[in-house]
């Protein structure tokens, strides 16, 4: 983003919380006004932020956890307008990463960071996007500042769940798209995204109007135009079909609020965050053949049949891209390698899926974490089952699997997401992992996956098992790799032999994996909230003997995660 673009951004991101807060005097307040306990909490962020936050002792060897990678890919391919498209399209993905800032942190973000003396600790305040480290357990990392609000601030940092319950007849308590506060009378009330961050989406909207203009492909200017609009108006439906009818787009954009993990108090609100894609048509060409076998896949689940009537929608597709750009919640702690959207459940049902595959970022994080992890836990004997295209295969179904299984509960409890509330989310990943590698047994049965060996895949998904848990156990992905990761241990899928060194049992592991599958499906299917709850408590953390292990990881200097160089300068874009 120009400098211009990016002061005008702040300027009205600023402008649109004095109206909120009621310190602004324009007219155009929004109404009802916050409550004055607001404006205090407010003032005292910005009072905190005058003192100079220290890192506390028992982070300092956190701050090199992440592997630096750029994020760039071959252009030359590309015409003039897409180029100056792909420029267009980073811009706005800015805006949406200072909109996270506000959605995870609060508004202070520039003191905040300005606050921060040591430039080491500011880079991994930023991508901590606030003082919480989210890899581990969101414990705060700097001094001065409380433990962070389940809610992050899409709701008032005292609210509950039981009070957001009793007020749910009057208020959008189970929004996507809006935020809860209370007003002057100490009433909550809902304000819609649209409203509330107005300024900075009408620039963003601009801008993909702008990119618009300059697209190639008019199934893709279409979705442009449909996704500029839904910004101003949060109805994001049409635009999600509309991008689920692209099929020739080199380029593509994932922009917006989308998904709901970072409201970890009940899982409903949507966080801002972007991806700008190059697509790879090599790799395209070879996934196109898997979207055709869903259908067949989800009668065969493991489960009754009672959980198993909705039919995956026919579009669903795959496809291979480089990622040049990640923002927002895309680019907070861990980064996502892959991607399955929509999240409607009526897109789901009639259309199906996209699943995106970002081949640059998963091959990155092969190369730097997942091979050197092999080497430290992993039998030698089981070694050279650990490849990198079982990872992609592993990472791919597991985004092909999250649209199969059940989106609405049998027993009139509306959508699984909320019925299980801030557990659906763990819950879904959970699903995705064992029914990823469910998928790719049966297509091994069937003879149509043809590189490799399927005991390639299971070794690989159990060092990906150790990959992931070390996110931490409080993200939704992290809780679903624990309870995997117990549950396989207690029906022997794996060993660990007296140097702490693990094999997979594939007998055991196909066993077990039908039967997680059976467990999961069945859960959201009957929207069984006290028993994921259970299932979690009991199941979802690290126990003693797995985090000395994972210190061996630490101690071999193993990246956690990686971190982009990015921009349009990496990219020689203008």
């Amino acid at each position: 983003m120009n400098t211009n673009i990016r002061k005008t951004t702040l300027t009205l991101l600023i402008s649109s919380i004095a109206v909120l807060s009621g310190c602004s005097d324009q007219t155009n307040t929004i109404e009802p006004n916050v409550t004055q306990s607001q404006v205090a909490e407010l003032k005292s962020k910005i009072t905190q932020t005058k003192v100079t936050p220290q890192l506390l002792p028992a982070f300092k060897n956190r701050l090199d956890i992440y592997q630096e990678v750029t994020l760039t890919t071959d252009l030359s391919h590309l015409s003039v307008n897409q180029k100056l498209m792909l420029a267009k399209l980073i811009d706005a993905s800015v805006i949406m990463d200072d909109l996270f800032w506000m959605q995870s942190f609060g508004d202070n973000k520039v003191a905040f960071l300005s606050s921060l003396t040591d430039e080491k600790v500011r880079k991994y305040a930023t991508l901590n996007y606030g003082p919480w480290d989210r890899l581990q357990a969101d414990e705060t990392f700097l001094s001065h500042y409380q433990e962070k609000a389940l809610g992050a601030q899409f709701y008032p940092q005292d609210i509950t769940k039981s009070a957001l319950e009793m007020a749910s007849s009057t208020i959008d308590s189970k929004g996507l798209y809006s935020v809860i506060r209370r007003n002057n009378q100490g009433e909550l009330i809902s304000i819609p995204f649209s409203t509330l961050y107005k300024e900075p989406l009408t620039i963003a909207s601009q801008l993909l109007l702008d990119a618009a203009l300059l697209a190639d492909d008019k199934e893709f200017a279409n979705y442009l135009t449909m996704r500029a609009t839904a910004l101003l108006n949060d109805d994001f439906q049409a635009s999600d079909f509309a991008w689920m009818d692209m099929k020739n787009n080199s380029i593509d954009v994932v922009i917006g609020p989308i998904e709901t993990y970072e409201d970890q108090l009940v899982g409903y609100r949507a966080a801002y965050e972007s991806y700008v894609l190059v697509k790879d048509q090599a790799w395209s060409k070879r996934l196109e053949k898997f979207a055709s076998f869903l259908p067949e896949l989800q009668r065969t689940l493991p489960v009754a049949d009672k959980f198993k009537q909705e039919t995956p929608g026919t579009d669903a597709d795959l496809n291979a891209y480089d990622v040049i750009y990640y923002a927002g919640h895309a680019n907070a702690g861990g980064k996502t390698i892959a991607i399955n959207l929509p999240n409607d459940e009526e897109v789901q049902l009639q259309k199906g899926t996209r699943r995106l595959q970002l081949k640059n970022a998963m091959k990155a994080k092969f190369d730097h974490i997942l091979d050197p992890i092999a080497k430290v836990l992993i039998t030698p004997t089981q070694r050279k089952h650990v490849t990198f295209n079982a990872f992609f295969a592993n990472t791919m179904f597991h985004e092909v699997a999250h649209g199969l299984g059940i989106k609405n509960t049998i027993n009139n409890k509306g959508t699984v997401r909320q019925a299980l509330k801030e557990h659906a989310s763990a819950l879904e990943e959970g699903k995705a992992d064992i029914l990823g590698l469910y998928m790719i047994t049966e297509l091994f049965k069937k003879g149509q996956i043809s590189e490799g060996i399927v005991e390639d895949n299971y070794v690989t998904f159990m060092a990906g098992i150790f990959r992931s848990v070390r996110f931490g156990a409080s993200s939704a992905h992290g809780k679903a790799n624990m309870v995997r990761f117990n549950y396989f241990q207690q029906a022997g899928a794996f060993s660990r032999d007296s140097n702490g060194l693990y094999s997979v049992n594939f007998k055991e592991m196909a066993q077990a994996m039908a039967s997680l599958s059976n467990l999961i499906l069945t859960i959201q299917g009957t929207g069984d909230y006290a028993k994921v709850d259970q299932l979690i408590k009991d199941s979802g953390f690290i126990k003693p003997e797995l985090a000395s292990d994972l210190n061996k990881l630490t101690n071999a200097n193993i990246p956690v995660d990686i971190v982009f160089k990015q921009g349009k300068e990496v990219l020689g874009l203008k």
